[in-house]
């Protein structure tokens, strides 16, 4: 969850919003990135899809059985659908998103009939860093 905080702190300074994601295998990362929406222009430039695409490559498949993702945030539905596409074996996320979060809140897309794939998910890990970066980052922008 470190790097991920980090990838997280670097899109910060980037003007993006901070979340940082880091795909991990055996122990090690072997993807990672922070959100781009604003420098890629694109709505799906989460930080998730970046590193899950990434590690794909990688790997040169497009499941993920064995690996794990750390992300800053709580998904949103667009990940959750992501990481359940890819067969993610374990999710650890930072802090809750009440508003836009779609695993414990929102939609709470792992329990829907229409997953297929559920990872193991962890909440809370590293929340208070997490959610520091983005009330402050907030707090910045108004």
């Amino acid at each position: 969850m470190d790097q991920a905080l980090e990838l997280a702190r670097s899109a910060a300074a980037a003007g993006e919003v901070p979340v940082g994601c880091v795909v991990v295998q055996n122990g090690e990362v072997i993807a990672g990135a922070g959100n781009r929406t604003i420098r890629d222009r694109d709505p799906t430039a989460h930080a998730e899809m970046l590193a899950i695409r990434q590690a794909a490559r990688a790997l040169g498949t497009e499941r993920l059985t064995d690996c794990d993702v750390y992300v800053t945030l709580e998904p949103c539905a667009m990940c959750a659908g992501a990481i359940s596409f890819a067969r993610i074996r374990r999710l650890y996320y930072g802090a809750s998103d009440p508003k836009g979060g779609a695993v414990e809140n929102g939609v709470r897309f792992f329990a829907s009939p229409a997953c297929h794939h559920r990872p193991e998910v962890y909440g809370g890990i590293g929340e208070s860093e997490a959610s520091a970066l983005l009330k402050d980052f907030f707090r910045e922008r108004r």
